[in-house]
C-alpha cells in the first residue's frame, strides 16, 4: 500500500499501538526492579540462590494463574475495562514492594505483581486482532511488544539511581506510581474500533477488511484444548518463555560475576535490552513484509520464527571472559528472542476466531510462565549446588537450544496454521 492511501485511511490505529507499547513498558519496567537490586537485597536480607528463586517463583505461580483467568476475563468483558483493571492492581502490587521486611514480604508482593501484570499480553493481543487487519498484525505485535524491551532498558538507568540516592523502597514507589500516569490516556483514547469516534470510515472500513465470522458464541476451555493448533502455542511458549524469564530475573547477577557494582551493570543491560527493540520490530516486520510479497500467512511466521531460533544457537558459549563478547552473545539471543515473540504471539490470530484469542494467549502465556517457574527452580538449584560457573554453563546451553525444539515441536503440531473453525 503506497503511503499516498495510507494517509487517506487514517493511522489512529497507531495511536491505539502506541497506548500498548507503553503500557508494556511500564509492565516490564515494574518487574524488573528486583532483578536490578538482587545482589544488593540478598546482602541486606541473606538471601541465598534458592531464597530469590522462591521469590521469583511466587511471581511466576500468580502470573500462570492470573494469564488463564485474565484471558477469559478479557474475552468477556472486553479490553477497555480489563486493561485499566489489571494495570491498577500491578501498580498498586509493585508499590507495595516498599513494605516488605523479608523474603515472605517480598514473595507476596512478587505475587500479587505478577497476577496483576498477567492480563497485559491478553489484553494486548485481543486489542491488536481488534484494531489492525492481518496483514499489519505482526507489526503491530512487534511494536508494542517492544515496549518490554524499552522497559528493560529504563529500568537499569533508573532503579539504581533512585536506590543509591533515595533508597531501595523508593525505586519500587515510583517505578510502580508511573501505570496511575498511563490510565488517564488510557480513557482518552481508547474504545473498541467501533465505537470510536476518532476514527475516520476509511480507516474503520480498513481495520475490518478481513472477513468476518458471524459467530459469537462463548467457546470452552475444553472446546479450545482440543485442537492441536492450540497445543503448538502452549507447547512453544512452554520452552521458550522461560529462557526470557531467566534473562530478566538473572542477568544482573550473572553480570556481577564479572565484578560489576549496582552502578556500572545498568550500561550492559541497556546494550543488552536495546537490541531487542530492534529484534522485536524487525521480527515483526520482516514476516508482514513476506505476506506482503505473496507469502502464505503460516509459512511467513514459520520461515521467520526458523531464522531467529537459529541465531539464538550461539548463546550457549556466553559465559566466556570477555564481558562484551558475553554481552554481545547475549543481545543477539535476547533480540532474537522478541523477534520469535512477536510472531509467536501473532500465530493466535492466524489460527484462531477473536472471540477466543485472548483465551488462548492467556493459556498459552500461563504455560510459558510454569516454564519460567521451572526455570526459577532450576536456577536456583544449578547455582547453589554447582556454583556460578557450572551453573551458568548449564543454564546458558539451555537458553541456546530451547527454540530449535519448540520450533519443531510447533510445526509438527500445526504445520500450515490452519484457521481453527469452532
Amino acid at each position: 500500500m503506497t503511503s499516498k492511501n495510507t494517509d487517506k485511511i487514517g493511522n489512529y490505529r497507531w495511536t491505539i499501538c502506541a497506548l500498548f507499547f507503553f503500557a508494556t513498558t511500564i509492565n516490564y519496567l515494574d518487574r524488573q526492579v528486583i532483578g536490578l537490586l538482587k545482589p544488593d537485597l540478598a546482602k541486606s536480607f541473606h538471601w541465598n540462590e534458592t531464597d530469590y528463586a522462591n521469590i521469583v517463583f511466587a511471581f511466576q505461580c500468580a502470573y500462570a494463574i492470573g494469564l488463564v483467568i485474565a484471558g477469559r476475563i478479557i474475552d468477556r468483558i472486553g479490553t477497555r475495562l480489563g486493561y485499566a483493571a489489571s494495570l491498577i492492581i500491578w501498580s498498586l502490587a509493585a508499590m507495595a514492594h516498599a513494605l516488605a521486611k523479608g523474603t515472605l514480604g517480598f514473595g507476596v508482593a512478587r505475587a500479587a505483581l505478577g497476577l496483576g501484570e498477567s492480563a497485559n499480553f491478553p489484553a494486548a493481543i485481543k486489542s491488536v486482532t481488534e484494531w489492525f487487519p492481518k496483514r499489519e498484525r505482526a507489526l503491530a505485535t512487534g511494536i508494542f511488544n517492544s515496549g518490554a524491551n524499552i522497559g528493560a532498558v529504563a529500568a537499569p538507568l533508573i532503579v539504581p539511581w533512585l536506590a543509591i540516592s533515595y533508597g531501595w523502597q523508593m525505586a519500587f514507589i515510583v517505578t510502580g506510581a508511573i501505570g496511575f500516569l498511563w490510565l488517564i490516556f488510557w480513557f482518552i483514547f481508547y474504545e473498541v474500533p467501533e465505537k470510536q469516534k476518532r476514527l475516520s470510515e476509511a480507516e474503520l472500513g480498513y481495520i475490518l477488511s478481513d472477513p468476518i465470522s458471524s459467530d459469537t458464541s462463548k467457546v470452552s476451555w475444553g472446546k479450545i484444548l482440543s485442537y492441536r493448533q492450540t497445543w503448538a502455542f502452549i507447547l512453544g511458549k512452554f520452552f521458550t518463555d522461560p529462557v526470557w524469564w531467566f534473562y530478566l530475573f538473572w542477568l544482573p547477577s550473572f553480570l556481577s560475576n564479572y565484578g560489576l557494582s549496582l552502578k556500572e551493570f545498568g550500561w550492559p543491560l541497556v546494550v543488552i535490552y536495546t537490541s531487542t527493540t530492534i529484534g522485536s520490530v524487525y521480527g515483526g516486520y520482516l514476516s508482514s513484509s513476506l505476506i506482503k510479497k505473496g507469502w502464505p500467512d503460516w509459512k511467513a511466521r514459520s520461515f521467520t520464527m526458523l531464522i531467529f531460533a537459529i541465531l539464538i544457537i550461539p548463546v550457549m558459549f556466553a559465559q566466556v571472559s570477555s564481558l562484551w563478547v558475553s554481552i554481545s552473545l547475549i543481545s543477539l539471543a535476547a533480540a532474537s528472542h522478541q523477534a520469535w515473540s512477536a510472531n509467536i504471539y501473532t500465530t493466535v490470530s492466524d489460527m484462531f476466531p477473536k472471540k477466543a484469542i485472548a483465551t488462548v494467549t492467556g493459556i498459552g502465556g500461563m504455560a510459558g510462565a510454569i516454564g519460567g517457574m521451572g526455570i526459577a527452580k532450576l536456577a536456583g538449584w544449578l547455582l547453589d549446588t554447582f556454583g556460578q560457573a557450572k551453573g551458568y554453563f548449564i543454564l546458558f546451553i539451555i537458553c541456546g537450544t530451547a527454540y530449535i525444539f519448540a520450533w519443531l515441536v510447533f510445526n509438527l503440531l500445526a504445520p500450515k496454521m490452519k484457521k481453527v473453525e469452532f
